[in-house]
């Protein structure tokens, strides 16, 4: 039975489209949780949310915000996903340049690039921010704690170490075929 604006009475994924300075933001909310604090007159409720926003371009950001209230928590995570947005670099716009780790706290996460119409492989909190980072191609695992705040920070801490063959050609000083090599023509297409 799912409640007015797109959330289930679980918490489960929702997805929200905003036009501001003329960037289509989506945000989808990656997990509430409510708190109780047990005082005189009985319990005192309150909710945290974990919204992950992007503009399916190679931008997004994270927040958490905590209020006594479903709306205005996710508005302020909102806000603080927007804040804090970083870039992140794509091969062919739709899958990652290299493979990578990232940590933080028990959480540990493995993200691989991946071939054409491979899709999404990857948990919950994971699969909110390379959709809304605008990845269609990745492999991705948790192999450290399930919860979904260090999840979702150990991806972003191996999306911030993410590269781009040109900005380690520059970095280096060299060329980007230097790096990667001079491009083998295939057999059968130096006989045409």
């Amino acid at each position: 039975m799912a409640r007015e604006g797109g959330r289930d009475n679980r918490g489960g994924n929702r997805e929200r489209e905003r036009d501001r300075d003329g960037d289509e933001l989506v945000d989808k909310l990656v997990t509430i949780n409510r708190v109780a604090k047990v005082v005189k007159g009985g319990r005192r409720f309150a909710f945290a949310a974990l919204v992950v926003v992007g503009d399916q371009k190679g931008r997004v950001g994270y927040g958490a915000g905590k209020a006594r209230e479903v709306p205005e928590a996710i508005r302020k995570a909102t806000e603080r996903a927007k804040r804090g947005m970083i870039r992140v670099p794509m091969k062919e716009g739709r899958t990652l340049h290299h493979d990578m780790t990232g940590e933080y706290g028990a959480g540990r996460v493995v993200l691989r690039s991946a071939p054409a119409g491979t899709g999404i492989i990857a948990g919950g909190p994971m699969r909110a921010v390379f959709e809304t980072l605008g990845i269609g191609d990745v492999v991705a695992k948790s192999l450290g704690s399930r919860n979904p705040h260090n999840m979702v920070k150990a991806t972003f801490a191996a999306l911030e170490r993410c590269a781009s063959p040109r900005s380690v050609a520059s970095r280096r000083g060299k060329k980007v075929s230097d790096l990667l090599g001079k491009r083998e023509i295939a057999p059968e297409a130096a006989d045409a």
